[in-house]
Parts: structure tokens; sequence; C-alpha cells
């Protein structure tokens, strides 16, 4: 009973401790804001009280070089990190930058006595750029989270005694305690009895997962229930978890064509329009009567800030982090906005069967064993000869058959490549594997496989045809929900695999796929995915990363399965789906045409406006209040809308 208070007591004491927690946090992120927004307030209250009295109390002593000085005062605080930004990017050689831009255009506003004018244009250049960083902050904050959250420190039990050390020094074969609400650090096995996770953190699905002893767990799963031991399998640095972050951080260093041509773009077009506005202000001096220094200036001005590039520089890549972060959220990690671009124009999906559109776990359905055998006695005896095998079939009858039967002793264990095993026990041979092992050893059967659906696995006890017994994998959940998805966005699908061609027929039928092949060898798969892109068509190819890695080699984009079950996948793939779920393919895509959608938007809001804008401005229309417009309006615009992906549901 004590003892029960203390834990109560302790419980009580760490949600209260987590309740603060979570509460500094929240302080913290609130005055983090402020502190961003701050320079920009105290300058927008001093230009805002210099407006009210140049033109409504109208001082007589608000004027001449005191005026100046108010006006400069109020640029001080957002004009001064942007000139030196400017400064230093012309120190590394990046002459023509944004920021350089918006340095001539203030100081030049300052020139000719246009003080508030050059107060706003950076005042609401320096909010665009806060909005900025909390549109990037909060693109960041599903890869952050996973990261801040990750466990420092383990508990380890070090014989029979609970010992707290850091995560990384962790070796392979500690054991380590998880209570309920800990989160997982590192890789493992549960060698306690079953209990449910939070899996969250790896498939952005927080529905719990139930495990048995002697499963996997992973790094960033979060204990449920009761408290549980788990064995180290994996270094902290090389767990799941480490790999999924490493992935994600280093996604935006893969570049999509749109992202990459508007760097280029930028890099030229930006001291174009720098020319051009010397131009615009030299120029008209050799074609005008009555040219005013002063005019032309002001009208170079506002073509410079009309064409600022920043809502294409900024706003673009801002939609392609937020399409990896949508991504990432839902389970689906994307190696880097260039694949967003590929998947958003695929045409066909070709699938592997087993462990992408089936559970890859085998159960036996049935037994078919001729009368004059015993049933029992013959299924124990397999049972122990398939213990000495670790492929899924194996699997499969020791979970129908149950424990192993010790007492019953085999020899001259036998592995026939591609075949199955052979033993002998009591001086009688036994075959258990498929028909070409009969046919090997010269078994005569009377059985049509060809009319069985299912994986057939025949057995022969004393030079006599025993029997068959079937084995099937079972289809997952949502795959035919994936392939109608599929097929409303008019996208083909196609199935291949290695299995007996009468099983996937069944499976693409219960699946609604009308192009399937069986019985294919890994360079078969090779052919079918050529012959797809033979017709011009692209293609994405979704499997285990690790057998068909050959296809995804020509694939336009490789989508890996089991996420969650192979490194290689990670290693392989362009993309990962963390959970296995079919339904991910057809979200994935919807992802990548979201994102695509949203930067042409950008593309087009950002040179309509700014076109338009340009042509006010060459005809004396426009001032240098609808240049800030075009360009700091129109980049708040595309910022606002660019973060859209991240709210979205898929």
């Amino acid at each position: 009973m004590e003892h029960c208070c203390s834990d109560s007591h302790h419980e009580t004491k760490e949600k209260n401790h987590s309740e603060h927690d979570e509460h500094n946090h929240s302080s913290q992120e609130g005055k983090s804001i402020l502190n961003l927004f701050l320079p920009s307030l105290i300058s927008l209250l001093i230009l805002l009280y210099a407006i009210f009295l140049d033109h409504f109390i109208k001082p007589d002593w608000f004027l001449g070089w005191f005026r100046v000085v108010w006006y400069i005062v109020a640029y001080i605080p957002v004009g001064i990190p942007v000139l030196k930004e400017s400064l230093e990017s012309i120190l590394k050689g990046d002459i023509f930058s944004e920021f350089f831009l918006m340095s001539i255009a203030t100081i030049g506003a300052f020139a000719i006595g246009e003080f508030p004018e050059g107060v706003a244009v950076m005042l609401f250049y320096s909010v665009g750029e806060v909005f900025q960083s909390l549109a990037v902050k909060r693109a960041k904050a599903n890869i952050k989270s996973l990261l801040d959250e990750r466990p420092d420190q383990v508990t380890i039990i070090n014989g029979n005694i609970p010992q707290t050390i850091k995560a990384e020094n962790v070796k392979i074969g500690d054991v380590i305690q998880l209570k309920p609400g800990e989160k997982l650090a590192l890789d493992g096995i549960l060698i306690s009895d079953g209990n449910s996770f939070n899996t969250a953190a790896l498939t952005g699905e927080s529905k719990p997962d139930t495990k048995t002893k002697g499963d996997i767990v992973l790094a960033g799963m979060i204990n449920l229930n009761t408290v549980s031991l788990i064995e180290v399998n994996t270094l902290y640095s090389d767990s799941k978890l480490s790999k999924i972050l490493e992935l994600v951080q280093n996604a935006t260093a893969q570049k999509a064509p749109t992202e990459l041509f508007i760097r280029k773009f930028a890099k030229i077009y930006t001291p174009i329009v720098v020319f051009l506005a010397i131009a615009i202000c030299f120029l008209p001096y050799f074609f005008v009567s009555d040219y005013i220094f002063r005019v032309w200036l002001y009208k170079a001005l506002i073509f410079l800030v009309i064409s600022c590039p920043c809502a294409l520089v900024i706003s673009i890549p801002l939609g392609y982090f937020g399409g990896i972060g949508a991504g990432s959220k839902n389970g689906i990690l994307f190696k880097g906005s260039n694949f967003l671009d590929t998947i958003a124009k695929i045409k066909n999906v070709v699938m592997d069967k087993t462990g992408t559109m089936t559970e890859g776990v085998f159960m036996v359905q049935e037994v078919h064993f001729k009368p004059e055998f015993n049933k029992d006695e013959i299924l124990k005896l397999v049972n122990v000869l398939e213990n000495n095998s670790t492929h899924p079939v194996a699997t499969a009858i020791h979970h129908f058959v149950g424990e192993i039967d010790h007492h019953l002793k085999l020899e001259n264990i036998e592995e026939i490549a591609g075949k199955g095993l052979k033993a002998t026990y009591e001086g009688k041979q036994l075959l258990v594997g498929n028909f070409k092992l009969m046919d090997k050893f010269g078994i005569s059967y009377d059985t049509d496989i060809s009319k069985v659906v299912y994986t057939v696995i025949a057995v022969a006890f004393d030079k006599k045809f025993v029997g068959y017994l079937t084995i099937a994998d079972t289809i997952k959940a949502d795959a035919e929900k994936a392939i109608n998805q599929l097929k409303i966005t008019g996208i083909k699908t196609t199935m291949l695999s290695g299995d007996k061609d009468a099983v996937v027929q069944y499976v693409a039928q219960k699946l609604g796929i009308r192009n399937a092949f069986g019985d294919l060898l890994p360079e078969d798969k090779v052919e079918k995915v050529k012959e797809i892109k033979a017709r011009k068509e692209s293609v994405a190819f979704v499997g285990d990363g690790v057998n068909d890695a050959p296809v995804i080699a020509i694939s336009d984009v490789g989508i890996a399965m089991g996420g969650l079950g192979s490194d290689a996948t990670i290693e392989t793939a362009d993309i990962v789906i963390q959970d296995d779920k079919p339904s991910k393919i057809p979200m994935a895509i919807k992802i990548g045409k979201e994102t695509k959608k949203i930067v042409w938007e950008n593309i087009i809001l950002a040179f309509g406006v700014k076109a338009i804008v340009l042509i006010l401005g060459a005809g004396g229309l426009a001032t240098m209040w609808e240049a800030v417009f075009a360009d700091v309006g129109v980049a708040l615009l595309s910022i606002l809308n660019a973060v859209r992906i991240q709210r979205m549901k898929f």
C-alpha cells in the first residue's frame, strides 16, 4: 500500500513537472515571437507618431534636421539588420541580393526627402521577413519536435538494479526499463509480456500499436501501459528514429527544378533590375525636355521596390518545405523537394505484392492430408523440421501447430535450395517443401496445384505423398481503398510479384488491379517497368526497397514500404512510407500535387501583381505605397499561401 502511494505521488509529481515544462515552453515561445516583432513594433510606433505630427498637428518644431533625425530613429530598428545583411552579402561576392535592393531603395527615398516611404518600405519588408521566419519555424516544428523529444537518458537494468545513463552510452544487449508515459530512446526487442505503444512519432498515427514478447519496438514509441523491459539491438545513432530525422533534415538539400530555376533566375534578374532602375533615373535626361532628377529617381526607386524578387525567393522554397513537412506529419518521408515535383506527375503506380499490398505475414489456411496418415503426428514432425528455417512459411507453420515437440528427434536435416527441407525420422525420410522437391525425390502425387490459389507446401513421409498445406498472406486493410483512390485520380496500377501467378491474380482481382503478373524474377520486373516507360509514361514503383532495388533504380520515383522494418528501404527509395499503409501512396501523390499547385499560385501571383504595378508605375500612377504592396504585400500573401499545405488534411 505504501509502495502504491509512493508510485501515485511520483506520477502526480511527474505530471505536474510536465505541465510546468509545457507552460514554460509556451511562455518562452510567446516571448520569442514578441522579440522577433519588437524592432518592427518600435519602428511602427515612431513612424505613426511622425506621420501624426506631419499631417495632423503640424508643430513648428517638427521641421528641418529634427524631422530627419526622427525618421532616421524610426528607420534604425528595422533598417540596420537589413543594411548589415546587405554588406555581408557584398563581402561574400553576392552584390545584387534582395537586401541590397531594399537598402538602396530606402536610402534613395531618404535622399529625395521621402522619409515616411523610406521607413515604411523597410518596416513592411522586415515584417515580411519575420513572417517568413515564423512560417519556416512552423514547417520545421514537426521534425524539430521529434528531435527535441528524443530522450537523452534511459534507465537500464544492471544486475536487477535500475541505473540511469546517457542514451548514447547504451550498448547492444543492454536492457532498458520503460515506464508508462516514457518514450523509447533506442530500438530493441520487447522481452516483457505484451504492451501497447503510441507510434505517432514514427508513423503519424496516434492509434495504439500492440506488441507481444519478442516483437521489435523502435525509438520514438511511447509506452502506454505497464512497465516494459526492452533488450537493445541497435546503437543510439543507428536507431530508426535517428535515420528518419537525418533523412527529413537533409531533405531540403535536394531542390526541385522550379526552386533551382527561381534561384538562377533571381541571380540574373536582380542585377538587370538594378541597371534598369539606373537607366530609368538617368536616361530620360537625354530625351525629356523638363527632366527633374528627383522625380525620375523616385520613379526608379518605385521600380526597384516593385521588382524585388523576395516574394518568389521566399515563398517557393517555403512551399516545398511545407510539402516535406506535411508528408512527415503523415508518416511519408520525401528525400527532397524534387520528388514532390516528380510524384505529382506520376501516371503509373507499379507495386510489389508481399509486404506492399499484403501484410507479409503468412498464415496456414488449410491442411489436405491423406486419411491413412496421422495428421497431428505429421504436423508435429513438419513443425520440428521447419524450426530449422527462418522463412515466413516456417513461422506460419509454427503459429498453426504450436510449441515444438522436443521429444521428436530428426536427423540428417538438409536444406534443398529453392525447393525445401529434407530430414530422417526413425530411419524414414521426411520431405517438406514445394512440388519441385517431390519431383526431385521421385514422389508421385495426384494433386493439380494449378487450381490452388494459395501457396502450397507439400509433405512426403517414408517415400509416400502425405498431402499439402495451403499458406496465404493477408491483404492489408486499406489496400483496396488505396487502389480505388489511385483509379479516381486517373493513375494506372500494375502488380508485379515473384509469387505464384494464381496467388497474384487472386489478390489483384480482390483489389481491382487490372494488370498483374506473377512468377517474376527481379530482371522480369525490370522488363515490365521498361515496357511502361517505353510508352513515355512516368512510373512510381512501390516495394520493399531491397529485393526490388533494380526496379526502383529505373523508376521515376521509388517508394519504399516497410520504413519501420528495413534500414535498406530508407537508403534505397526516394520516398519512404513509415507505417506500411498502401493508402499513403495516393496521399503522397496528393501532397505532391498540392505543393506544386501552391508553388505555381505564388509564381503567378508574384509576377501578375508586379506586372500590373509596374505598368501603373510607368504611367506615373503608382507611388511608393503601391510598390510596397507589390513587394512586401505579395510576399506576405505568398507566405500565407505556402503555409496552407501544413494545415491541410490529406
